[in-house]
């Protein structure tokens, strides 16, 4: 007769589910930058090669859009276990072990790594709005201070999905179970 798994906190498990929900919330707003996205770079390929008069914005409002919907959507990959891991030991550990792993490197290595990046990139976002920093890619020369926004909020939407992770790593160190499974993503 095995025993019964200890319980988990209900307090941690409440925040899992803000977290995660709000996570899979949030992503349906980046989503809406796949619009400028694909719009400039229709607008950018019909004025190139059919009207044989390129823009001078099309390549900033991509290079923006892109970026923004990338780091966005970060936490968002971090949620679903989109992001790189080894699994050549990886598969033979129990899920204990794998959230005893992952405690660890949430503690010592991820969640001090986004709390640094949001510090540094929250201090050239002021800076950088400040001085109405200017995008140099094309003659248009839009505001560059909102895209550089973004890197303090990603850091911010990361370390909060770290915190989830975090506890679903101890959930499955505390009761010997993954808290969730992955499907497993090959590029």
């Amino acid at each position: 007769m095995s025993k019964p798994a200890p319980p988990f906190p209900p307090a941690a498990l409440r925040a899992i589910k803000i977290i995660d929900g709000f996570t899979e919330k949030f992503v349906l707003l980046v989503a809406v930058l796949t619009i400028p996205l694909v719009l400039s770079n229709t607008v950018e390929v019909v004025s190139r090669y059919v009207f044989s008069s390129p823009t001078i914005w099309a390549a900033d409002a991509t290079v923006m859009s892109y970026g923004a919907m990338f780091m966005l959507g970060s936490s968002y990959a971090l949620l679903k276990g989109a992001h790189v891991r080894t699994d050549i030991f990886w598969d033979s550990f129990s899920d204990r072990k794998k959230g005893a792993i992952d405690a660890v490197c949430y503690v010592a290595l991820f969640l001090p790594v986004m709390a640094i990046i949001f510090h540094i990139s929250l201090d050239d976002f002021l800076y950088s709005y400040e001085i109405n920093e200017k995008s140099t890619l094309s003659l248009w020369m839009p505001a560059i201070w909102p895209l550089r926004g973004v890197i303090p909020l990603t850091a911010i939407l990361l370390f909060f999905q770290g915190i989830s992770e975090l506890l679903k790593s101890l959930f499955a160190v505390t009761t010997g179970r993954a808290f969730e499974t992955h499907e497993k993503i090959e590029i």
